[in-house]
């Protein structure tokens, strides 16, 4: 066996705002689908998430900020006191042993069905655009619904929601929040003109596009400080609905991290290609140059593996570097990959759903 941290500093202390870091080695939000239609989170996941904390920073998985921001049946949220409460079991766990958490902020927009939404509602989004593919219900896999176009006078209250959910996740115990403005959802419907043909201040232009995530980065960092809130981008991920990207990513892009240098957030955890499937990264796109304009700390994500993250870390191109499904079978990934011992590969049939079996049964040790 290999002790890779003689080669690299990826499993050296650092710092991301307020928030230390045992290593730069992040678990990546991983959607697994364990939850009640109540999306409560409980012992079971407390455990999870506790037997991952050697990770230098869990971002626990997308949470939905609102009844209306949810568009996968299973998931968790954090809009009222049942959810706060179980994410405090959870965040307890994991600082007992020894990690730091922050919570992913999530609200889908288009990407949802009726079936989910309250009152058997539209979901919501910049425009009434539909999004490809399917989405899971109780009732199993159904076609995304047709959304309706916000109105400008409902922005404010989408903000709210936001609020709402940063706040409740300081009374939960998390070590800081993430805003994820990534992977086609509510905030990069926004920014992206494939999905945004609003005219009024929300759409047109590059500024007019940025300005939700703008305004929602800046309410958030009222309530937690800059030193504590992160954000997630994905400037060419087709996700949530194979939604197209937007018409000039680096000028769209660019233009958002330059004004988000004004909050000095703790970090920018970026998708590098498409989400989970491939680094493909489209002709005149370079995000390289792009994470480059972000004046802190860079996480780099998707489909890394140790050498390509010694790599990049060596050419000063990322801080750390966030591993997803490395995590599900691997809960002590971090001692494993500075061992170079071999990995767990867990198959695709326990990513989502079901209950302990291939959530909490992995083994550890045995180097």
């Amino acid at each position: 066996m290999t002790d890779n941290s003689i080669r690299t500093d990826l499993f050296s202390p650092t710092q991301m705002g307020f928030i230390h870091l045992a290593n730069r080695i992040v678990m990546a939000p991983i959607t697994r689908s364990r939850y009640g239609e109540d999306g409560v989170p409980g012992e079971l996941h407390a455990t999870y998430y506790a037997q991952r904390a050697s990770a230098g920073l869990i971002i626990a998985e997308a949470t939905n900020i609102s009844a209306q921001g949810r568009g996968y049946a299973a998931t968790p949220g954090i809009w009222n006191e049942a959810q706060v409460a179980g994410w405090k079991k959870v965040t307890d766990a994991v600082h007992a042993a020894g990690g730091k958490i922050v919570s992913q902020l999530w609200h889908v927009g288009r990407f949802s069905s009726t079936q989910l939404q309250p009152n058997g509602e539209a979901p919501v989004a910049p425009s009434a655009i539909r999004a490809e593919g399917d989405t899971y219900t109780t009732e199993g896999f159904v076609p995304v619904s047709m959304p309706r176009a916000l109105e400008t006078s409902e922005i404010p209250g989408i903000i709210e929601q936001y609020k709402l959910a940063a706040e409740n996740a300081k009374r939960a115990g998390f070590d800081g929040v993430e805003v994820h403005s990534a992977n086609s959802y509510l905030l990069d419907q926004f920014l992206r003109d494939s999905t945004n043909h609003r005219t009024d201040e929300y759409g047109g232009s590059i500024e007019n596009r940025a300005r939700l995530t703008l305004e929602v980065t800046e309410a958030i960092v009222k309530i937690w400080g800059n030193e504590r809130v992160g954000i997630r981008l994905s400037p060419v991920t087709p996700d949530a609905g194979n939604t197209p990207t937007d018409s000039n990513v680096m000028a769209m892009y660019g233009y958002l991290i330059e004004q988000l240098n004004r909050f000095d957030l703790a970090y920018l955890h970026f998708v590098e290609g498409a989400t989970a499937t491939s680094r493909f990264i489209p002709e005149g796109v370079d995000l390289d140059v792009l994470s480059a304009k972000f004046n802190g700390p860079f996480i780099g994500n998707n489909n890394y593996d140790l050498e390509m993250a010694i790599e990049r870390r060596a050419a000063g191109k990322i801080d750390a570097v966030a591993f997803g499904r490395l995590f599900i079978g691997n809960p002590d990934l971090v001692e494993r990959l500075r061992r170079g011992a071999e990995l767990t590969i867990a198959p695709r049939e326990s990513y989502y759903g079901g209950g302990a079996k291939g959530y909490t049964d992995w083994a550890t040790g045995n180097y």
